[in-house]
């Protein structure tokens, strides 16, 4: 029975930095071999009518499934097709508007080959990625990608790793060139993200979530001190909003203040809402992102914010809770 040999640390540590710096030669060489074939596929998967079909076999076609994902969540609809079960029925996904891009380094892969005929037929645009420009598979390209890499980081200079790195970064590439080319916005992205985190921050509105209506802890300033801390206890927000008779926002007062009041000493029952208010509180409107209400807090560092329209009317409040339930924050 074969026994391993002693774990060498040193030597696995720079089989590490060896393998970083193979990878990252092979992701700078590829600037040099990019030109038209690039520009090319760009144009190609901008024009398609249907959808960018990604194809590989073995460890391509795992960079393949990843590509795909890429171009689909950044506004370039694309789906992956394995070459074998294209063979058997699969073939049918494909239709004459698509744009196949297939993933190959030695641009021999048998599967791929043996749909090389059909697909000419089809009369999909035919986008190769390969390490091997002369191959069968680039000949039968309308576009080629050269995806080629000196060495594998692999000490055996067999095992795909270098050039499936090198495939992940030109899949990454055309990716970000397409989204630029489309005008492609934060917006867009978060809409095909509609679960994520992102989504949230980007898809979620101030009016989605702030306090409206009766909920609001509304004042005007000639009230007196005790309604007013009345009205903040009642809704709970930990702060009260003074307003004018057109609801036009002139100061809020919050629990701080009160502290504050507290430890000077006043006499608070002789008191009135305008004359303790914060004058100019922040504000933003409705059709702002959540988001950006959460970084009004965070540089003011405020507990909530007022929601007002175009003409300066209170229409809402939102509190860091409702972003918190959220998960905006």
């Amino acid at each position: 029975m074969n026994t391993l040999p002693p774990f060498d640390p040193q030597r696995a540590l720079a089989l590490a930095r060896s393998t970083f710096e193979i990878e990252a030669a092979a992701i700078s060489g590829l600037a040099a071999r990019q030109g038209d074939g690039f520009t090319q596929a760009v144009a190609a998967m901008l024009a398609c009518r249907g959808r960018v079909i990604v194809m590989g076999m073995g460890k391509s076609g795992h960079v393949g499934r990843k590509i795909a994902a890429t171009l689909a969540s950044t506004g370039t609809p694309a789906f992956f097709v394995h070459p074998a079960e294209a063979g058997h029925g699969d073939l049918g996904m494909v239709t004459a508007g698509d744009v196949v891009l297939a993933i190959s380094n030695s641009g021999e892969s048998d599967e791929l080959a043996a749909l090389l005929p059909t697909l000419r037929r089809l009369g999909v645009t035919l986008v190769a990625m390969t390490g091997k420009p002369a191959s069968t598979l680039a000949s039968h390209a309308d576009i080629v990608l050269s995806s080629a890499v000196d060495q594998e980081a692999c000490p055996l200079n067999l095992a795909p790793t270098a050039s499936t790195t090198a495939q992940m970064a030109l899949g990454d590439a055309l990716a970000v060139a397409l989204l630029d080319a489309r005008g492609f916005r934060e917006e867009d992205f978060a809409r095909s993200h509609p679960g994520g985190a992102l989504g949230r921050k980007l898809l979620v509105h101030v009016g989605d979530l702030m306090r409206s209506g009766d909920a609001l802890p509304i004042v005007g300033p000639d009230t007196g001190f005790t309604a007013m801390m009345r009205e903040m206890s009642a809704k709970g927000l930990g702060a009260a909003v003074v307003v004018d008779d057109q609801r036009r926002v002139l100061g809020i007062f919050t629990d701080g203040d009160l502290r504050r009041l507290v430890e000077k000493g006043d006499d608070l029952r002789a008191l009135s809402a305008g004359s303790v208010m914060h004058p100019r509180p922040r504000t933003i409107g409705p059709q702002a992102l959540a988001a950006a209400a959460a970084e009004l807090m965070e540089a003011h560092r405020i507990t909530s914010v007022l929601v007002v329209d175009a003409d300066a009317q209170l229409v809402g409040m939102l509190h860091i809770g409702e972003l918190m339930r959220a998960k905006v924050v």
